[in-house]
């Protein structure tokens, strides 16, 4: 099966030593093709606003052939000029420099570049093969290259980021995204910052002429920074040596992949885009569930899986409650776990009752799923009813589905702005501390189906409640479906039979 993942040329599988602690946390960081021009116009020189507006620690070393300067920072004429040797380039030159400008950063003593330029293989053009054959010959001669055409490496702990990225989070975090595409990378990295997916690095390495997916799945698996790998891919080189280093990864550490260009137009959308082999859907799913990675379908779903494995606990969670929302909410909830292979059992009789006590009446049910009647019970009182339920010694996580959005119905009765007579602080807090209390986790969902132009204040409040969740190390998630989902992603993995038992 695996003979029909063919090579796409010479795909490597014996890498000489890479000194990624200068990649990814360099001292000395040249950046090449910037320009003395203050409108910002280039990609050179918007990847050295963005790392500057980063709070880049180390040195950076502008390069153009014309000098000048740049925010107030001498623009070097080559790269013979600086006075020192480099740890890391980026290089933003048209195709047709690339390779000797490669090679000078080789000669400064360079551990890695990254060619954020187009302009090679993707192009199908005879030109384009040559230049990215030339930029393979002078990385094997001792520097490792990200790209071409790539929007490069963002690691949170040395201010390093993907063009363009000027604003995203400083915190690191336990997901590392490895991904061919720039923009699946730049959007994943925006999204994480709302949902709390916070990244330890994240490469986009694009045509993958040197560094890709085999041997960054090694650095990952066995990084300590590194506790969850997620990855975009849309085709491969080596089958066997990505199945290998895949299968090792995941022995390891969640890896969840989202794979691109399984369908006939999406493979043409592939060879266009980094002139890449897509592969067959059916062998791809077949590949994944031998290495025991999980597959997901689009980036939405990559993200809600990457911060599950990121905040839950490693294992498998076979009885859960659902406490919150409406009847209908808890059908829901029901159909859902069954497809997703967990149970939500009714509650023992006697916690059933202490949960009725707390709930107002009439209208709801202490069964499992809790049914709260209505959305305006106090955070307290949901505490309690968390509590209680966690004593059942058949639930192993509980779900909290609030209707925040219907406090907008009392804020106008009373003139108030509606983040302000939302308890959402008291929710969150409370939700954290049935955690700490019982040693079972809670994941909180927050469904909104206030989105309109009159409703934003709405869409505010449901953002900071979020951030009070995940500041607290809650997952949180818009739709219940999307909930389950992710933990039957974790159930699948921790009850696989590949991982390490740690």
């Amino acid at each position: 099966m695996l003979k029909n993942m063919k090579k796409t040329g010479s795909g490597k599988t014996n890498f000489p030593p890479t000194d990624y602690e200068r990649i990814f946390h360099p001292r000395r960081l040249a950046i090449i093709g910037v320009s003395a021009d203050a409108s910002g116009a280039g990609f050179g020189t918007g990847i050295f606003k963005s790392i500057t507006a980063m709070g880049f620690a180390g040195k950076i070393f502008p390069v153009n052939p014309k000098g000048g300067s740049l925010d107030g920072q001498n623009i070097f004429k080559s790269l013979e000029d600086i006075p020192e040797e480099i740890d890391f380039a980026v290089i933003a030159v048209a195709a047709r420099f690339v390779p000797d400008v490669l090679e000078a950063c080789l000669k400064k003593g360079a551990a890695g570049a990254e060619i954020i330029s187009s302009g090679f293989s993707e192009l199908g053009t005879e030109e384009g093969r040559e230049l990215e054959r030339r930029i393979k010959e002078i990385a094997a001669k001792g520097i490792r290259v990200v790209g071409p055409n790539c929007f490069g490496i963002y690691c949170p702990a040395s201010g390093l980021t993907l063009l363009p990225g000027p604003d995203l989070s400083r915190e690191s975090g336990p997901v590392g995204f490895l991904a061919q595409s720039g923009g699946m990378a730049i959007d994943f990295a925006h999204a994480g910052k709302w949902m709390g997916v916070r990244f330890s690095k994240m490469v986009s390495f694009g045509n993958g002429a040197d560094l890709r997916e085999a041997e960054l799945l090694r650095y990952f698996k066995d990084d300590p920074e590194t506790k969850v790998i997620s990855m975009y891919i849309e085709g491969i080189q080596d089958g066997d040596s990505f199945f290998k280093e895949i299968k090792a990864a995941a022995g390891k550490k969640p890896v969840i992949v989202y794979k691109g260009g399984l369908s006939r137009a999406g493979a043409r959308s592939v060879a266009s885009h980094t002139a890449s082999m897509g592969g067959s859907g059916t062998i791809w799913k077949s590949v994944l569930k031998q290495a025991n990675a999980i597959q997901v379908h689009d980036t939405e779903e990559l993200a809600q899986a990457s911060l599950a494995f990121a905040l839950l606990p490693p294992k498998k969670f076979s009885g859960i409650s659902v406490i919150g929302g409406g009847g209908a909410i808890g059908v829901t909830a029901c159909d859902t776990a069954e497809i997703y292979g967990m149970e939500i059992p009714p509650l023992a009789e006697d916690i059933q009752q202490r949960i009725y006590d707390y709930l107002p009446k009439p209208g709801s049910s202490a069964i499992n799923p809790v049914d709260v009647a209505n959305p305006f019970v106090p955070p307290q009182s949901l505490k309690s009813v968390l509590l209680a339920a966690a004593e059942d010694q058949r639930i192993e996580l509980q779900i909290i589905v609030s209707l925040l959005y219907h406090y907008k119905s009392i804020a106008k009765m009373f003139n108030k702005p509606v983040a302000e007579i939302t308890p959402y602080k008291e929710l969150a807090q409370a939700v954290r501390d049935v955690v700490d209390q019982t040693a079972k986790p809670v994941i909180a969902v927050l469904p909104n189906a206030k989105r309109g132009v009159d409703d934003l204040d709405i869409v505010e409040m449901i953002a900071l409640t979020k951030k009070e969740y995940v500041d607290r190390g809650i997952p949180v998630f818009d739709e219940l479906h999307d909930a389950i989902r992710a933990i039957g992603h974790i159930n699948t993995y921790y009850g696989g039979k590949n991982h390490d038992e740690r």
